[in-house]
């Protein structure tokens, strides 16, 4: 073939899809090898299109090129892809991986079955796919399921694209809206911002944008209203200062101030927003998180009130045998505290690292299980729960799991029309617990039922909105028990007394220990030095002195997501230096995924019982399907490609994170450059997050800058206000 000359004229294109060489969903470019109309041999063609699959025929519109580094290329300004019409290329388009359930295989299968009909079949008479050798009545419906699926996403791709948007949240906006998608979205654009994980408000205003939706169009300014208090929800808060409010919006929004008011004045008629004053400044709310911290003050007051479930205990006759049970004795505190918790139908156990609230509700376990009263044990997270069941010997199961939450719905199978069956909850880690989460686990305790919250008050507060465990503890409206005496054997560890000298607003020893410890500081004084020390400590230094795996044991915690130190750059570094494989690799939404990687789920997915904050190790990945396998603690998950937004890399992972899990390596990188984030409590829960050994790399001042930090931004909340009341009834 001899080379085209390189030349502007606009020229047409047709021709048969034989392979998509490279395609991106964020913005659509493609290039392709193309058998076109009158070419002896395969063209490269590069341009935009939403969707391509090989055997797929285009038609495009562009110029040649002679490109220095790939030689002659179509170059389409215009490119648009229609269905496949010859057996060959509906063979390849069968056969692309597109549809769940067809691979090369069966897509020969299928086309010698049935031909250029074989679309019709799938679509009009899917019963007669089981004439095909091997497919049955599962793989049959998985065809015709995928072939829907696809055609949905495939329309829901263009019509992004149409609109300016990348592409990549398909699949995610066809499992939120399924086949009424893009009819849904030309109605309200505005509830991608409020349904799509990963969409935001700017984003849906900029396909309200090219839908002809006006820039001071009410249902734009309503939105806006609902985004500046979810940006706010990001934050902690339930709500928001009116007087902070407004501005915020008409910053977000670039409207005027009246617009607003009017808008604000829409949403509270209808009731999607509530006005009501914190510490008598007129606030607004959320009114999904503003009736649930109403409904957890009633749920506290009718659980609280009432006779305990078991007959009344002799606290000084159950005290001395459950210590030659167990054969620890135990001190004056936790003597008193056991006392309380016997007495109480709500009960809070609060206190740092080693200062025995383990043994404390092993003892009132113990002492209840022999009067026979039914016990449930619960904990927000996995490893958090998979703790209580060791510490305890007795099942502790997550909150959702307790719950039991219905896939279909995202809601909650126990409630108060359907109780848990229990006489006493344990909530282990309560600090971590957002109202939302308290509000749905109180409304399924028994009223006769009692609770005890267990959890450390001074870590983080939750990721979520509120802090329920804070608020309850300060409003004074249950008994709380405050454990502050470290142990002897604990005190030992140079974690837990860093730990302390931290939360008390002490530096810890930071000077370089005379024998083995299991608490170092290793200085770096800038991000430069930091990052390689950092490498070379995780994968050199640490395994080889203790012994121990660099990816499964030893867990980076960041302050911060990020900057240099941040762990999303600090993934790709430890990625590249603890699982350097080549192949098979898949990118995806900006992440590169390799077979050995640790990665973390980041939201709660229901269907497959994974959640937010659970670690796995990827073991699988196939590029013919379009599916990578990710074991969680022996389970192994299958997740679409398109579904990977819901996975990062966990080499490194921020503090907040962390909550609620333990590590028996901890290495925290604490640099002046993380000033925005550097608060007592975060350094705290980084640290109480280590095992054996914590490692702080960095700098002093920046460690002295945390510790001395407690101004952590204060959370608009109504729960304690509400509850103080109910502490004087």
């Amino acid at each position: 073939m001899k080379p085209h000359p390189a030349e502007s004229a606009t020229e047409v294109l047709a021709g048969l899809v034989e392979r998509v060489t490279f395609h991106t969903e964020e913005n659509g470019f493609a290039v392709l090898r193309v058998k076109a109309r009158g070419k002896r041999d395969l063209v490269t063609v590069v341009g935009h299109a939403a969707v391509i699959s090989a055997g797929e025929f285009i038609q495009a519109s562009g110029e040649w090129s002679n490109d220095r580094q790939h030689g002659i290329q179509f170059r389409a300004r215009f490119l648009k892809a229609m269905p496949p019409t010859t057996i060959e290329g509906i063979e390849k388009y069968l056969g692309s991986g597109m549809i769940r359930g067809i691979g090369p295989v069966y897509a020969k299968k299928l086309v010698r079955a049935f031909g250029e009909k074989v679309f019709d079949v799938i679509e009009a008479e899917p019963d007669r796919l089981r004439e095909v050798t091997g497919i049955g009545p599962k793989r049959a419906e998985r065809i015709v399921a995928g072939w829907s699926e696809q055609k949905v996403i495939r329309e829901i791709m263009i019509f992004l694209h149409a609109n300016g948007v990348g592409t990549s949240r398909a699949v995610r906006i066809y499992k939120t809206y399924g086949n009424d998608a893009v009819q849904l979205i030309s109605e309200d654009p505005y509830r991608l911002a409020r349904d799509i994980r990963g969409i935001g408000f700017r984003t849906a205003d900029a396909v309200a944008m090219k839908l002809g939706i006006d820039k001071t169009a009410m249902i734009r300014a309503r939105a806006g209203i609902s985004y500046a208090l979810t940006e706010a929800l990001d934050d902690g808060h339930c709500g928001l200062p009116r007087n902070e409010l407004l501005p915020l919006a008409v910053e977000l929004l670039e409207i005027p101030e009246g617009l607003i008011i009017d808008a604000l004045k829409l949403e509270l008629e209808t009731g999607a927003v509530i006005a009501d004053t914190v510490e008598e400044r007129p606030c607004v709310f959320l009114a999904g998180l503003y009736r649930a911290e109403q409904s957890i003050v009633a749920r506290l007051k009718v659980l609280k009130s009432g006779k305990t479930p078991w007959p009344e205990i002799d606290a000084e006759k159950a005290i001395p045998w459950v210590e030659e049970k167990t054969g620890l004795t135990l001190a004056d505190s936790q003597k008193a505290a056991v006392r309380t918790a016997l007495a109480s139908k709500v009960t809070v156990i609060t206190g740092g690292p080693g200062v025995g609230k383990t043994t404390l509700v092993n003892s009132i376990l113990k002492i209840l299980a022999a009067k026979r009263v039914d016990l449930l044990l619960c904990a927000p997270t996995g490893r958090a729960a998979k703790r209580m069941t060791e510490t305890t010997g007795r099942e502790a199961k997550t909150i959702h799991r307790l719950l039991e939450v219905d896939p279909k719905t995202g809601g909650f199978k126990r409630n108060d029309e359907n109780p848990l069956a229990c006489e006493l909850l344990v909530v282990d880690e309560t600090s971590m617990v957002d109202v939302l989460l308290m509000n749905a686990l109180l409304k399924a305790v028994p009223d006769d039922a009692a609770v005890i919250f267990v959890g450390d008050v001074d870590q983080l507060p939750p990721v979520g909105p509120g802090q329920a465990l804070a608020d309850i503890i300060a409003s004074g409206a249950v008994p709380v028990v405050h454990l502050t005496e470290v142990f002897r054997q604990a005190a030992q560890s140079q974690i837990i007394q860093s730990a302390h000298r931290i939360n008390a607003g002490r530096l810890p020893d930071l000077t370089r220990p005379e024998s083995e410890t299991d608490f170092y500081f290793v200085p770096a004084d800038n991000p430069e030095i930091a990052v390689p020390r950092l490498i070379e400590i995780v994968r050199e230094h640490i395994p080889r002195r203790f012994g121990v795996d660099p990816v499964r044991d030893i867990q980076v915690l960041c302050p911060m997501n990020r900057g240099g130190v941040g762990a999303r750059s600090l993934n790709i570094e430890l990625q590249k230096a603890l699982n350097p494989r080549t192949e098979p690799r898949i990118e995806k939404f900006g992440t590169t995924f390799a077979i050995g990687d640790k990665v973390m789920q980041i939201e709660n997915d229901y269907d497959e019982e994974v959640y937010n904050g659970d670690v796995g190790f990827v073991e699988a990945i196939d590029l013919d399907t379009g599916e990578m396998a990710i074991n969680f603690d022996g389970r192994s998950i299958s997740f679409q490609f398109g579904e990977l937004d819901q996975v990062v890399l966990a080499y490194a992972t921020t503090i907040h994170k962390s909550q609620g899990s333990e590590y028996p390596v901890v290495v925290i990188p604490v640099l002046t450059q993380h000033y925005a984030m550097l608060q007592r409590n975060l350094l705290y829960t980084g640290v109480t997050r280590g095992r054996r050994l914590v490692i702080l790399l960095g700098q002093k001042k920046a460690v002295a800058m945390a510790v001395k930090n407690t101004s952590g931004r204060r959370r608009w909340s109504k729960l304690r206000e509400w509850l103080a009341p109910a502490a004087r009834a």
